[in-house]
Protein backbone atom coordinates (compact mmCIF):
# COMPACT_ATOMS: atom_id res chain seq x y z
CA UNK A 1 0.00 0.00 0.00
CA UNK A 2 1.26 3.20 -0.58
CA UNK A 3 0.06 7.02 1.35
CA UNK A 4 0.83 10.52 0.72
CA UNK A 5 0.35 13.23 2.15
CA UNK A 6 0.03 16.64 0.67
CA UNK A 7 -2.35 19.77 0.11
CA UNK A 8 -2.52 22.43 3.44
CA UNK A 9 -0.45 20.73 5.76
CA UNK A 10 -1.77 22.81 8.52
CA UNK A 11 -5.58 22.28 8.15
CA UNK A 12 -7.49 19.36 9.05
CA UNK A 13 -6.52 15.72 8.21
CA UNK A 14 -8.80 14.48 5.47
CA UNK A 15 -8.28 10.69 4.14
CA UNK A 16 -9.20 9.80 0.47
CA UNK A 17 -10.27 5.88 -0.20
CA UNK A 18 -10.51 5.43 -3.40
CA UNK A 19 -13.36 2.98 -4.70
CA UNK A 20 -13.86 -0.36 -6.26
CA UNK A 21 -10.36 -0.77 -9.55
CA UNK A 22 -9.14 2.39 -8.71
CA UNK A 23 -6.09 4.20 -7.47
CA UNK A 24 -6.53 7.82 -5.50
CA UNK A 25 -5.19 9.22 -8.62
CA UNK A 26 -8.20 8.43 -11.29
CA UNK A 27 -10.97 8.39 -8.70
CA UNK A 28 -10.23 12.21 -7.12
CA UNK A 29 -7.96 13.40 -10.03
CA UNK A 30 -11.04 16.39 -10.76
CA UNK A 31 -11.01 17.69 -6.86
CA UNK A 32 -7.73 17.05 -5.64
CA UNK A 33 -6.80 20.43 -6.40
CA UNK A 34 -9.62 22.28 -4.80
CA UNK A 35 -9.30 19.48 -1.50
CA UNK A 36 -5.63 20.50 -1.34
CA UNK A 37 -6.28 24.16 -1.13
CA UNK A 38 -7.85 23.31 2.53
CA UNK A 39 -6.79 19.88 3.56
CA UNK A 40 -4.13 18.01 4.86
CA UNK A 41 -4.58 15.39 2.53
CA UNK A 42 -4.00 11.46 3.00
CA UNK A 43 -4.08 10.04 -0.25
CA UNK A 44 -3.81 5.99 -0.15
CA UNK A 45 -3.73 2.95 -2.74
CA UNK A 46 -4.49 -0.45 -1.60
CA UNK A 47 -2.29 -3.10 -2.75
CA UNK A 48 -2.85 -4.58 -6.07
CA UNK A 49 -3.84 -0.92 -7.19
CA UNK A 50 -0.44 1.06 -5.65
CA UNK A 51 1.40 0.15 -8.94
CA UNK A 52 3.06 -2.72 -7.24
CA UNK A 53 3.26 -6.37 -8.20
CA UNK A 54 1.00 -7.04 -5.25
CA UNK A 55 -2.60 -8.58 -4.61
CA UNK A 56 -5.32 -7.41 -3.02
CA UNK A 57 -5.65 -9.50 0.01
CA UNK A 58 -8.91 -8.65 1.49
CA UNK A 59 -10.72 -5.66 2.97
CA UNK A 60 -10.19 -6.79 6.65
CA UNK A 61 -6.26 -7.04 6.03
CA UNK A 62 -6.22 -3.49 4.41
CA UNK A 63 -8.25 -1.71 6.93
CA UNK A 64 -5.45 -3.12 9.62
CA UNK A 65 -2.80 -1.44 7.38
CA UNK A 66 -5.21 2.12 6.97
CA UNK A 67 -5.60 1.70 10.79
CA UNK A 68 -1.42 1.51 11.63
CA UNK A 69 -1.04 4.23 9.71
CA UNK A 70 -3.54 6.34 11.10
CA UNK A 71 -1.75 5.41 14.87
CA UNK A 72 1.90 5.42 13.31
CA UNK A 73 1.58 9.02 11.80
CA UNK A 74 -1.32 10.37 13.50
CA UNK A 75 -1.79 9.11 17.03
CA UNK A 76 -4.67 7.23 16.23
CA UNK A 77 -6.95 10.37 15.42
CA UNK A 78 -7.71 11.77 12.12
CA UNK A 79 -10.12 14.88 11.37
CA UNK A 80 -12.04 13.07 8.49
CA UNK A 81 -11.85 10.07 6.24
CA UNK A 82 -13.60 10.24 2.60
CA UNK A 83 -14.35 7.27 0.92
CA UNK A 84 -15.59 6.94 -2.44
CA UNK A 85 -17.70 4.20 -3.47
CA UNK A 86 -16.34 1.00 -2.00
CA UNK A 87 -13.82 3.27 -0.23
CA UNK A 88 -17.00 3.74 2.13
CA UNK A 89 -16.69 0.07 3.56
CA UNK A 90 -12.98 1.02 4.65
CA UNK A 91 -14.42 4.70 6.84
CA UNK A 92 -17.56 2.31 7.83
CA UNK A 93 -14.88 -0.27 9.42
CA UNK A 94 -12.76 2.25 10.55
CA UNK A 95 -16.00 3.85 12.93
CA UNK A 96 -17.00 0.54 13.92
CA UNK A 97 -13.66 -1.49 14.98
CA UNK A 98 -12.70 1.70 16.98
CA UNK A 99 -8.88 1.01 16.63
CA UNK A 100 -8.42 4.86 15.44
CA UNK A 101 -11.03 7.41 15.60
CA UNK A 102 -12.48 9.81 12.56
CA UNK A 103 -14.15 12.71 13.38
CA UNK A 104 -16.35 12.90 10.46
CA UNK A 105 -16.44 9.64 8.35
CA UNK A 106 -18.31 10.67 4.90
CA UNK A 107 -19.18 8.26 2.72
CA UNK A 108 -19.22 9.41 -1.46
CA UNK A 109 -22.31 6.93 -2.96
CA UNK A 110 -21.81 4.13 -0.86
CA UNK A 111 -24.03 0.94 -1.85
CA UNK A 112 -22.86 -0.81 1.05
CA UNK A 113 -23.78 -4.08 -0.47
CA UNK A 114 -23.27 -6.98 1.76
CA UNK A 115 -23.91 -10.56 0.90
CA UNK A 116 -23.76 -14.09 2.19
CA UNK A 117 -20.07 -16.03 0.85
CA UNK A 118 -21.79 -18.12 -2.01
CA UNK A 119 -23.50 -14.89 -2.86
CA UNK A 120 -20.62 -13.38 -3.17
CA UNK A 121 -18.29 -15.47 -4.78
CA UNK A 122 -21.24 -15.81 -7.59
CA UNK A 123 -21.25 -11.95 -7.78
CA UNK A 124 -17.36 -11.62 -8.26
CA UNK A 125 -17.47 -14.59 -10.47
CA UNK A 126 -19.96 -12.77 -12.88
CA UNK A 127 -18.94 -9.08 -12.35
CA UNK A 128 -15.43 -9.80 -12.51
CA UNK A 129 -14.92 -11.05 -16.17
CA UNK A 130 -17.39 -8.10 -17.16
CA UNK A 131 -15.03 -5.60 -15.25
CA UNK A 132 -11.93 -6.90 -17.22
CA UNK A 133 -13.49 -7.50 -20.48
CA UNK A 134 -13.24 -4.21 -21.97
CA UNK A 135 -9.25 -4.30 -22.48
CA UNK A 136 -9.75 -7.44 -24.62
CA UNK A 137 -11.99 -5.99 -27.20
CA UNK A 138 -11.88 -2.83 -28.93
CA UNK A 139 -15.42 -3.23 -29.52
CA UNK A 140 -16.24 -4.23 -26.22
CA UNK A 141 -14.61 -0.80 -24.91
CA UNK A 142 -15.89 1.86 -27.03
CA UNK A 143 -19.36 0.34 -26.49
CA UNK A 144 -18.76 0.85 -22.67
CA UNK A 145 -17.13 4.06 -22.87
CA UNK A 146 -20.69 5.19 -24.85
CA UNK A 147 -22.03 3.59 -22.07
CA UNK A 148 -20.39 5.70 -19.41
CA UNK A 149 -20.88 8.31 -21.48
CA UNK A 150 -24.96 8.39 -21.48
CA UNK A 151 -25.03 7.32 -18.35
CA UNK A 152 -22.75 9.56 -16.30
CA UNK A 153 -22.88 12.70 -18.62
CA UNK A 154 -18.89 12.48 -18.92
CA UNK A 155 -16.91 13.37 -21.60
CA UNK A 156 -14.79 11.30 -23.77
CA UNK A 157 -11.33 12.02 -21.85
CA UNK A 158 -13.10 11.01 -18.97
CA UNK A 159 -14.54 8.06 -19.89
CA UNK A 160 -11.40 6.71 -21.58
CA UNK A 161 -9.64 7.40 -18.44
CA UNK A 162 -12.01 5.42 -16.41
CA UNK A 163 -11.98 2.19 -18.37
CA UNK A 164 -8.11 2.16 -18.77
CA UNK A 165 -7.84 2.08 -15.24
CA UNK A 166 -8.72 -1.61 -15.55
CA UNK A 167 -6.51 -2.84 -17.63
CA UNK A 168 -3.68 -1.53 -15.30
CA UNK A 169 -4.76 -4.05 -12.54
CA UNK A 170 -4.53 -7.64 -11.92
CA UNK A 171 -7.40 -9.49 -12.33
CA UNK A 172 -6.91 -11.37 -8.98
CA UNK A 173 -6.72 -8.39 -7.19
CA UNK A 174 -10.10 -7.06 -8.85
CA UNK A 175 -12.05 -10.55 -7.66
CA UNK A 176 -10.26 -10.23 -4.52
CA UNK A 177 -11.74 -6.35 -4.01
CA UNK A 178 -15.09 -7.07 -5.03
CA UNK A 179 -15.78 -10.32 -3.33
CA UNK A 180 -14.73 -9.49 0.26
CA UNK A 181 -16.45 -5.91 -0.21
CA UNK A 182 -19.49 -7.71 -0.23
CA UNK A 183 -18.49 -9.80 2.89
CA UNK A 184 -17.25 -7.53 4.89
CA UNK A 185 -19.99 -6.28 7.29
CA UNK A 186 -21.31 -3.61 8.93
CA UNK A 187 -23.29 -3.67 12.06
CA UNK A 188 -26.81 -2.03 12.65
CA UNK A 189 -27.24 1.21 14.12
CA UNK A 190 -23.52 1.90 14.55
CA UNK A 191 -22.44 4.68 16.83
CA UNK A 192 -19.04 5.91 18.08
CA UNK A 193 -18.96 9.23 20.36
CA UNK A 194 -17.56 11.72 19.03
CA UNK A 195 -18.01 10.51 15.43
CA UNK A 196 -20.17 12.14 12.71
CA UNK A 197 -21.24 10.17 10.08
CA UNK A 198 -22.30 11.72 6.40
CA UNK A 199 -23.53 10.62 3.66
CA UNK A 200 -23.46 12.13 0.04
CA UNK A 201 -26.59 10.52 -1.23
CA UNK A 202 -26.81 10.18 -5.50
CA UNK A 203 -30.75 9.69 -5.43
CA UNK A 204 -30.50 8.24 -8.73
CA UNK A 205 -29.15 5.35 -7.20
CA UNK A 206 -32.30 4.35 -5.62
CA UNK A 207 -34.18 5.09 -2.04
CA UNK A 208 -32.82 1.66 -0.71
CA UNK A 209 -29.48 2.84 -0.81
CA UNK A 210 -30.61 5.72 1.96
CA UNK A 211 -32.65 3.20 3.62
CA UNK A 212 -28.91 1.06 3.86
CA UNK A 213 -27.60 4.36 5.97
CA UNK A 214 -30.29 4.66 8.26
CA UNK A 215 -29.97 1.05 9.14
CA UNK A 216 -25.92 0.77 9.59
CA UNK A 217 -25.65 4.19 11.36
CA UNK A 218 -27.84 6.44 13.97
CA UNK A 219 -28.63 9.89 12.76
CA UNK A 220 -26.54 9.90 10.05
CA UNK A 221 -26.27 13.40 7.92
CA UNK A 222 -27.41 12.55 4.33
CA UNK A 223 -27.19 15.22 1.79
CA UNK A 224 -29.07 14.45 -1.27
CA UNK A 225 -28.04 15.23 -4.82
CA UNK A 226 -29.42 14.62 -7.45
CA UNK A 227 -27.30 12.94 -9.61
CA UNK A 228 -25.58 9.14 -10.46
CA UNK A 229 -23.47 7.03 -8.10
CA UNK A 230 -20.36 9.40 -7.36
CA UNK A 231 -21.36 11.62 -10.59
CA UNK A 232 -19.47 14.27 -9.10
CA UNK A 233 -15.78 12.97 -9.76
CA UNK A 234 -16.92 12.31 -13.57
CA UNK A 235 -18.48 15.77 -14.57
CA UNK A 236 -18.28 19.36 -14.24
CA UNK A 237 -18.91 22.32 -11.74
CA UNK A 238 -22.83 21.04 -12.08
CA UNK A 239 -22.47 18.69 -9.79
CA UNK A 240 -18.85 18.99 -8.21
CA UNK A 241 -19.52 22.33 -6.70
CA UNK A 242 -22.69 21.43 -4.49
CA UNK A 243 -20.67 18.57 -3.17
CA UNK A 244 -17.12 19.94 -2.25
CA UNK A 245 -19.72 22.78 -0.62
CA UNK A 246 -21.40 19.85 1.25
CA UNK A 247 -18.17 18.58 2.17
CA UNK A 248 -16.76 21.21 3.92
CA UNK A 249 -19.90 21.98 6.00
CA UNK A 250 -19.25 18.15 6.91
CA UNK A 251 -15.76 18.66 8.48
CA UNK A 252 -17.10 22.31 10.33
CA UNK A 253 -20.03 20.59 11.89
Amino acid sequence: MTFEERGNMSGKTLMLLPGTCCDWQMNFSTVIDALAEKYHLILVNYDGFDGSDRIFPDMITVTEKIEKYIIDNFGGRIDGALGSSLGGTFVGQLIMRENVHVDHGIFGSSDLDQSGVLSAKLKSALVTPLLTSFTKSEKKKQKAKTKFIELFEMDEKTAEMFLSSFSRFKTESIKNQFYTDLITCLKDDIHVEGTKVHFIYANKMGEKYKKRYLKYFRDPDIREFNMQHEQWLFVGEKYREPVLKAIDEFMES
